[in-house]
């Protein structure tokens, strides 16, 4: 674990801010869940809680599916990180934050279709992160969750069959959460 330096005090309330400059870095927004667990020797521990980190294993077999039926590196995010991932590159994607623009691409709401004309939305922030070629958001219960992304590969562009089968997985995904 590593110590901030940071102290601050409970008040009244029970309650306790948690700075600024940490929720930036974590990415913590205003309503976000955290799981709080408690160690034996006093140990108070925050962890941004993320719903589809139940699915973990089953999006891994999807995404599996996925690559083996479309070619194309497959991930399913939740809204801040590679939960699964299958295809070139996979071990390099997991665990990654995902990129900012991949993130206001969820909040559209919308399914996004890379451009033929070279434009591309980076699935991770690392420079040499894939290109999404299709991005296809999770909804449940009218909020975001997290995102099916079919990465793009050289020479190879993503059509309307893998936008549709993004959806469809979003879709499916979104339903098994209110579940």
């Amino acid at each position: 674990m590593k110590a901030t330096g940071i102290v601050r005090r409970i008040d009244d309330l029970g309650r306790i801010v948690i700075p600024k400059e940490i929720r930036r870095t974590l990415r913590i927004r205003e309503g976000d869940p955290l799981e709080i667990y408690t160690e034996k020797d006093g140990e108070v521990i925050f962890k941004k809680y993320s719903p589809m980190g139940d699915l973990d294993a089953f999006a891994g077999e999807i995404c599996e599916s996925l690559y083996k039926t479309t070619g194309l590196t497959s991930l399913i995010c939740d809204r801040d990180t590679v939960i699964a991932a299958a295809g070139t590159g996979r071990r390099e994607l997991l665990e990654k934050a995902i990129s900012p623009a991949l993130e206001q691409i969820m909040e559209r709401r919308g399914v996004y279709v890379a451009a033929g004309d070279g434009a591309s939305v980076r699935v991770t922030e690392q420079t040499d992160s894939p290109a999404a070629a299709v991005a296809a958001p999770i909804l449940s219960a009218g909020d975001v969750m997290g995102c099916v992304v079919f990465a793009a590969q050289a020479g190879r562009a993503a059509g309307e069959t893998e936008r549709k089968l993004a959806e469809m997985v979003a879709g499916f995904l979104g339903r098994q959460m209110e579940e």
